[in-house]
């Protein structure tokens, strides 16, 4: 560990303190995503999404920026993925729920409601499911691609707002990796298990855990990387 490791350690130390420290701090907060869901999603994916992509820098090259990176163009694009993140949570928590429902499974919403038992982790491990096997390729791939198109533009703001070249980056996406770690065994491994606890939460703290499952996506696209080489 060296000094930028103890300097980030320190920032993330004093930027969280707070909330643990003054319990007005934390009700804001609350009241807040209480108030602006979908306010909130963008700031927690853009925050700590990128910060995971940060991290997974480091592991690869020792730092945690570079040239080229481009730290504030990932931020607004995680920033609008935390919007479909968080339209893909009420949607498929709803929709797997009314699918239960229609296979039998009639208080499958009280379940997940309630007190812990094997029938809400099962109902949340169902949500979990069709969420990542449907909504999760789809939003990693597109990831992919403007994380591409970042990195094609030199990382900059004004870069990130050329159009894409979606056909000539998709065809330059290396899509044995894309299907044999980030899809195969990234989504069944460890999405499915993790979200599963996601959806086990209370409903005000799930986007927020999702958000921390970010920094371990940043950790886990760096190993994507290091495959690709």
């Amino acid at each position: 560990m060296n000094k930028k490791d103890i300097l980030v350690i320190a920032l993330v130390a004093i930027v969280l303190a707070p909330f643990f420290i003054f319990p007005s701090v934390y009700n804001a907060y609350v009241d807040f995503n209480a108030s602006h869901g979908m306010v909130m999603s963008f700031i927690k994916f853009a925050i700590l999404a990128t910060f995971g992509e940060m991290i997974g820098l480091r592991i690869r090259t020792g730092n945690y920026n570079q040239p080229g990176f481009g730290i504030i163009p990932r931020a607004i694009v995680w920033g609008f993925l935390g919007l479909t993140i968080n339209m893909a949570f009420i949607i498929f928590n709803s929709g797997t729920v009314t699918f239960l429902n229609y296979m039998g499974i009639e208080n499958a919403r009280a379940l997940l409601d309630g007190d812990f038992t094997m029938g809400k982790v099962l109902v949340a491990f169902c949500i979990s499911s069709a969420l990542n096997l449907i909504y999760a390729p789809v939003m990693m791939t597109l990831h992919k691609i403007t994380d591409t198109h970042i990195a094609n533009n030199g990382g900059t703001v004004a870069g990130l707002f050329r159009p894409i070249q979606m056909g000539q980056i998709m065809a330059g996406l290396n899509w044995r990796v894309q299907w044999d770690f980030v899809f195969k065994k990234t989504i069944p491994f460890f999405w499915i298990p993790a979200h599963t606890v996601t959806f086990l939460l209370p409903a005000d703290f799930r986007v927020l855990f999702a958000a921390f499952l970010g920094i371990v996506l940043g950790v886990l696209l760096s190993v994507a990387a290091l495959r690709s080489k």
